[in-house]
């Protein structure tokens, strides 16, 4: 059995993923030295457990005969059995937390490694809130189905196992007991698909409950200002209530299970004494026997009740295994090409087929639309990330070649695309700015560029109490989000970071729509250096960005309509400078074309997010 110390695996697997049963057999598959071992120590610890009925009343038989070398003979026995229980149990609880673990490590990895491979279009074909649920609490549950599996089988063994020794010990009590086991064992069957359906309700409202949080919490800021805290929060007590009727509604239906699974064999056991003493009465079986008989038959309740575990896991893990398969299923589009794909032939211009949009390698082009929906959707195009290409959509093309037809690391390598609203993992600056990088850009070169000097001032600032020594803002944390920063300082930090990786083409969505003015011009002016001969795309709507391009592409309804300089622009295209200048096409055709680039008003602040 493998130790947790060959955590995390080196390849964990090509999940089967037609459907949830199928990966859930993949998994049990991938585990089975695990399972194997964690199935021998459980059919060890129950025949250990189930051994004890009989020295118990061999014990009972030799009191009745007055034999004290039995008597002791059958003490030595319970005690050996006491050592052998306690042992199996140990080893039994370790190899099921082992497999348990191993199997949660390798769902967590196959999921890193889908998200890793889909990027930010992962979100946008499987929506987020399922996207957690599957690497949290499902993953736990399909864990525990697996490790299950491995309990289940050692009490169906042990079951068959009694049932056999009692028909071969006492054919008479035997029989009864045989007959009685699988109307036990399938009892609840009945139960199982109202329970099912029940816990399914359940979570399904706790996933509504846990997206209305998550989107209340990301907007508290709004919230507050518009007024609306009070509406939200309403909203989810409303939905946590639901949530608290589902989950009663459900245990209920499982408390009738467990009720079941208590109450059939305890009748069994009255059928068995009652039975039993009739023989014993008889002279047909001694008073030994009849202690073992009965004895046998209460350790069939601990079996019993791993029947009941097993059904629980299955009915629990049953629809998460199936949104696991779901994600792991998406793919790349053209992944099989990707794989003999040419990574050096990925140079030259890029190339949209879609729009038409063509950034010339080692240039710095920008590009209008006017919808930042259909920016957010060009840039994903740009980066080979677009969810249409599973519709059959024209992938990007660098240097000629489709972006999907590359290696995945050669793809992500090349071309780099930085959202509209960037993502900032919590950690230390540095941590922040260690990204996969050609090693051009150094990280305070990359800081100066994206004229973070106030936010390293600040950062400064903070480790005046905690690391006063040092005063590095290097060192200084970043908390979650980046939500102890302005939206400006945080769109400013995405920059440099991606400044810092230095990719061969670096696509730009808005990246200083919360910055001022002032330090807009100055970005304009250090992005353009910095990325000299590299190609760089940058999607916007600000004269300040614009004027430093070295050309300008209008891009309307999807479609290319116009190419230039600002300024040319500015003056032949009416369109052009509608979107620009913010005013209406009727006030711009009225109005002479600008001598000069519009600008933004200058303004004393970032704004904040």
């Amino acid at each position: 059995m493998p130790s947790l110390r060959s955590l995390p695996l080196p390849d964990p697997g090509t999940p089967d993923v037609r459907s949830g049963l199928r990966f859930l057999l993949w998994l049990e598959v991938r585990q089975w030295r695990g399972q194997l071992t964690a199935t021998a120590w459980g059919t060890l610890h129950l025949s250990a457990v189930a051994a004890f009925p009989a020295a118990v009343g061999m014990a009972v038989q030799a009191v009745v005969d007055g034999s004290g070398a039995r008597l002791a003979l059958s003490g030595g026995l319970m005690l050996l059995l006491g050592a052998l229980t306690a042992l199996c149990d140990t080893m039994l609880h370790r190899t099921a937390v082992t497999n348990w673990i191993f199997v949660a490590a390798r769902v967590q990895q196959l999921l890193a490694r889908k998200t890793v491979e889909l990027g930010s279009v992962l979100t946008r074909r499987v929506a987020a809130g399922e996207v957690v649920a599957v690497s949290t609490g499902d993953v736990e549950k399909i864990g525990w189905f697996v490790e299950t599996m491995a309990r289940f089988t050692s009490a169906l063994l042990a079951s068959v196992g009694i049932a056999v020794a009692l028909l071969v010990y006492q054919p008479a009590l035997g029989l009864l007991v045989a007959a009685a086991l699988p109307v036990l064992a399938l009892a609840v069957l009945p139960l199982l698909p109202a329970a099912t359906r029940r816990a399914d309700l359940q979570r399904e409202k706790a996933g509504r409950a846990t997206e209305l949080a998550a989107d209340t919490v990301a907007g508290l800021r709004v919230l507050r200002g518009i007024g609306g805290e009070e509406l939200f929060l309403d909203r989810y007590r409303r939905a946590s209530q639901q949530v608290r009727t589902a989950a009663v509604h459900s245990a209920r239906m499982w408390a009738l299970i467990s009720a079941v699974q208590v109450a059939l064999p305890g009748l069994l056991l009255v059928a068995v004494a009652w039975y039993g003493a009739r023989l014993a009465l008889d002279g047909r079986i001694s008073v030994g026997e009849l202690v073992t008989v009965y004895g046998s038959v209460a350790f069939l309740m601990l079996p019993l009740r791993n029947f009941e575990e097993m059904a629980m896991a299955w009915s629990f893990s049953r629809p998460s295994a199936k949104r696991a398969a779901r994600v792991l299923a998406l793919r790349r589009v053209n992944a099989d090409l990707a794989l003999d794909g040419d990574a050096s032939a990925a140079a030259g211009d890029l190339y949209d087929p879609e729009s038409g949009l063509r950034a010339p390698a080692g240039l710095l082009t920008a590009v209008v639309c006017g919808d930042p929906d259909a920016a957010g959707r060009l840039a994903d195009r740009l980066g080979g990330h677009s969810p249409a290409a599973a519709a059959g959509a024209a992938s990007a093309l660098l240097g000629g070649q489709a972006l999907d037809a590359l290696p995945l690391a050669a793809a992500r390598a090349a071309v780099l695309v930085q959202d509209k609203d960037p993502i900032l993992l919590s950690g230390t600056l540095a941590e922040l700015l260690d990204v996969p990088s050609s090693g051009r850009v150094p990280a305070r070169a990359a800081l100066a560029a994206a004229q973070c000097g106030d936010v390293l001032d600040a950062l400064a600032q903070s480790l005046a109490g905690a690391d006063a020594e040092s005063g590095d803002p290097m060192r200084a944390r970043i908390t979650e989000r980046g939500r102890s920063l302005s939206g400006g300082q945080r769109q400013r930090l995405a920059l440099a970071r991606s400044l810092v990786a230095d990719p061969q083409v670096l696509v730009l969505d808005e990246p200083t729509s919360a910055v001022d003015a002032h330090t807009e011009a100055r970005i304009a002016r250090t992005l353009k250096e910095i990325r000299a001969d590299r190609t760089t795309v940058v999607l916007t709507s600000s004269p300040l960005v614009l004027d430093r391009a070295d050309r300008v592409v209008l891009v309307e309804d999807g479609t290319v309509t116009a190419t230039g300089g600002h300024h040319d622009l500015l003056r032949t295209n009416s369109r052009y400078r509608a979107v620009v200048t913010r005013d209406t096409e009727a006030e711009s055709s009225a109005v002479p074309a600008p001598a000069a680039p519009a600008a933004r008003t200058a303004l004393p602040m970032e704004e904040s997010a």
